[in-house]
Order: C-alpha cells, then structure tokens, then sequence
C-alpha cells in the first residue's frame, strides 16, 4: 500500500479532469473569471490512464471524477470506463454540480460509475440563482435522472453559510429523507479570494449538529466511501448525514487522498501548497516504472495537516483549479 511519512495510507485519489465550470458558486469562482487552463494544458485521456494505472499498482483503491464540473469535458463517459476497467481499481466516483447529469446519468452508471455526489446549497430558485448563477430546475432534473439511473448511494453536498443558507438545513433533511439521498454539511474554507469572503459565513457544523439532535435522535453511522464526513442516521429513517469540518473538528491526521489536477499537478493537501507536476514527465514518455517513482516522490511531500486557521491567507489558487 502506498504509505506517506506520517503512515497514512493514501488509497484515494481525486481527479479533476476540468477546470472550468458552468456555474459561479460564490464560495469557489467569481463571477466574470474565464481564466482557466486551456485545452492543450489538460491531460489527455492516455495520460489520465496511465497515471490512474500506475496509482491502482501502488495500492490506491478508490478514484473520484472531479473538476471544476466534470460535466462540461466531452468523453467523460468513456473515459470513467477505461478506468473503471483497470486492476485495483474497486469505486469509481463522481463529484458534479448536477446541471448537466439529465442527458449523462445513464451513460456515466453505464461506464462503471457507481456513486455521485451532487453540490446542492439551496433548494430555493432564487437563492440558489444567487449563490451559484445557476438554475435549481436543472439541478432537480439531473437528480432524479440520476435516481433512475441507479446510482446509489447519492450524496447532496450542502456547504453552509451563515444568513445564506443555514436556515434550509432541515428543509435539505426532509428533502433528502423524501428521495432517499444521503445529506453532507460541509463547512466553508479559505481557499482563494472568494473562499475567504464566504468565509465570513463561516458555520461551525457542531452547532448545526446540536440544533439537529434538538429536533431529530441523532445515532452514530457510517458509510463506504474514502471520504472524510462523519455520518449519523436520523433514528425511524434511512437518511444518514455526514459533517464535512475541516477548520471546527479537522480530519488531517486520518488523511487518505491526494488530488491531480488537470493540468497533471499532485496535489497533496487542500491547505498546503506542497505539490508535484507530473505533466512534462508524462509528455516525455515515461514509463510506468517511472512515474511510479515520481508519485513515491511526490506522495514523500504530503504535510501533516493544513492551516486554515493559522495561515487562512495561505492558499490563493481556487478550488475549481485544485479539483473539488
């Protein structure tokens, strides 16, 4: 298994295959910005495989499609079953915005993609229109096309803010008890210039936890998955929630993933700038043997934990960049 210096396993890679986006989530992207990498700068499909090829040999298990919005890269499809087929590989996931899923859902189960999570903040038109510049309808439709698919388990990831959202959290549980989703609370963080402004929401999801178990008998759970939420059930229901805290209660020591970026940069923690690129060793031809030195070398820089809290400066690169 591949083992950083603090003995974490890393059996959990997050790849972004875009990073552009339809949507302006104000935590994430400002509105106006088009500065993204341009297509020649992204890995191709080959290059993806091969990568993701050599990560299962080390051991990583579990791979998440990520972006920006996943969606908006042609082939995402053919490209989750060409990884879905390689050896070691056992969850193949996705992470999208949900705008585009309608007319994808069938063909990306189809691929080998067994679980989706969808950013879902509001369920309210016009709010949702304000926190993202999209439109909830679309969202709604890709969901239930999603459901018919037979994803299953679907995760809604509502990231919460105060005076933005934090009051639609028991209208989020009762919508997600109804459709049978699994709900993930994720709190704010200060990455890039828009992460610090939603920052200034910032919720501590243990005082959402307490209001919740005011209303509903909260039972410790868990889930499969490679992902950091601690889940709960909500007691005479199926629906488990998941608290996503890295600045109130982080995960740091128990870390298990790395990102690769589309422009083939490693990623090694959300909070830290350590990182590797892999894209000109790819374009040189090298071999599996190769790169697999690379990503021991790579996987040798992983700090111990993030600053948030210490150095919320720190970051200036936006999530869409990282991969979400």
């Amino acid at each position: 298994m591949l083992k950083d210096r603090f003995g974490r396993t890393i059996e959990y890679l997050r790849l972004s295959v875009t990073d552009r986006c339809d949507l302006r989530c104000e935590y994430c992207l400002p509105n106006g910005y088009h500065d993204f990498e341009t297509p020649d700068e992204w890995l191709s499909f080959d290059e993806i495989e091969q990568v993701i090829r050599v990560f299962g040999q080390l051991g990583t298990r579990r791979i998440r499609i990520t972006g920006g919005e996943p969606l908006v890269r042609a082939g995402v499809s053919a490209l989750a079953q060409r990884l879905a087929a390689l050896p070691g590989i056992e969850d193949l996931s996705l992470s999208t915005n949900a705008t585009r899923l309608a007319k994808q859902a069938h063909a990306l189960h189809d691929a080998g993609i067994s679980r989706i999570n969808v950013s879902l903040d509001s369920l309210r038109a016009d709010r949702y229109k304000q926190m993202t510049g999209g439109k909830l309808q679309k969202v709604l439709d890709g969901l239930m096309a999603a459901r018919a698919a037979g994803f299953q388990p679907i995760k809604i990831n509502m990231v919460v803010m105060r005076d933005r959202n934090d009051d639609e959290i028991e209208d989020m549980v009762a919508f997600c008890i109804q459709h049978d989703f699994t709900l993930r609370l994720i709190e704010t963080m200060p990455m890039g210039d828009t992460g610090r402004s939603a920052s200034q929401h910032y919720v501590n999801l243990q005082d959402i936890k307490a209001r919740l178990a005011q209303r509903y008998e909260l039972i410790d759970s868990m889930m499969p998955g490679g992902g950091p939420a601690r889940y709960v059930q909500v007691a005479g229901t199926d629906l488990r929630i998941g608290f996503i805290t890295p600045i109130s209660q982080h995960f740091c020591e128990s870390c298990n993933r790395v990102r690769l970026s589309v422009d083939g940069t490693l990623h090694m923690c959300l909070g830290q700038n350590d990182s590797y690129p892999l894209r000109d060793i790819l374009r040189h031809g090298c071999s599996d043997e190769e790169l697999r030195q690379h990503i021991l070398a790579a996987i040798e820089l992983k700090p111990e934990r993030h600053e948030f809290t210490e150095a919320p400066e720190k970051i200036v690169r936006f999530m869409s960049y990282t991969g979400g």
